[in-house]
């Protein structure tokens, strides 16, 4: 089974290091001409995916999809089955974490056999990295990968990630223990979530896996200021951009253009 970080690498190399947002924000659907209902969601979606199909990565926001409830999840199901059926790279910005059999249910559904499994999904450690231990080993046993928040760019975060314990800021002792489910990879499955706009990163130079920094264009990160952002690995950052693309709806060629030109901003990050 080839392993999320070799499937990855290689979308890279061949697509760019873009990872697009399927955000279907209310407001946005507005702008759009749709209506905020599943209807409107779905229509949404197909643009979504008519559009970046032939990209690397696509990052669907579950918080999106779950505020229509079972209808939602429906509609959410049918597009990560669409885009994988597409070739392209699904990540589940789902932000799950807690403990025991609840968290290896979550593991399960993301990451196992569910309807609902994508390519990798996004966790929150901030109960303690070890409680995500049944996402990682169902990340492992299935070739799929996960993205451990470390550094957000939302004020609120700074009072617990920037805090000092063990000599070390608590985001950077996320980096680290990723770092070390990761050594011994050639190209590591379990990454971190940085965002574009800090000013103070982790240091990234022992991950071994992928980063992924939300935040760019409409939310103020800027492409070409990312280079060597944490001392990362060359090759190793995804760069995810959703307003500043999705804005250009709901024309797909519009959606495709404006994903294209973000693309070619931020291609000298691939290697």
């Amino acid at each position: 089974m080839t392993g999320f970080g070799a499937r990855l690498a290689a979308a890279v190399g061949m697509r760019g290091p873009l990872c697009l947002g399927i955000d279907p924000h209310p407001e946005l659907m507005r702008a759009w001409g749709l209506p905020v209902d599943v209807d409107g969601l779905t229509a949404f979606c197909d643009v979504c995916i008519e559009a970046f199909t032939g990209f690397a990565i696509v990052k669907p926001q579950v918080a999106f999809f779950e505020s229509y409830g079972a209808a939602g999840y429906s509609v959410l199901e049918t597009a990560i089955a669409e885009l994988r059926d597409a070739g392209v790279l699904v990540v589940a910005d789902a932000k799950r974490g807690d403990i025991g059999t609840t968290m290896a249910a979550y593991a399960t559904a993301w990451l196992g056999q569910s309807p609902l499994s994508c390519d990798a999904v996004t966790a929150s450690p901030y109960l303690g990295f070890e409680s995500l231990r049944p996402l990682l080993d169902t990340a492992a046993e299935n070739g799929r990968g996960v993205f451990v928040l470390a550094a957000t760019s939302n004020p609120e975060g700074a009072t617990v990630q920037r805090a000092v314990a063990g000599g070390s800021t608590v985001a950077q002792s996320v980096v680290d223990a990723v770092g070390s489910e990761n050594r011994g990879s050639a190209a590591g499955s379990v990454g971190v979530v940085v965002g574009a706009t800090l000013t103070e990163v982790p240091d990234l130079g022992a991950l071994g896996g992928p980063v992924l920094v939300p935040g760019v264009g409409a939310q103020g990160g800027r492409p070409e200021a990312l280079r060597g952002l944490g001392g990362a690995v060359p090759g190793t950052l995804l760069p995810a951009v959703s307003r500043e693309v999705l804005r250009a709806g709901p024309d797909v060629a519009e959606v495709r253009a404006a994903a294209e030109r973000m693309r070619d901003a931020v291609a000298y990050l691939a290697g």
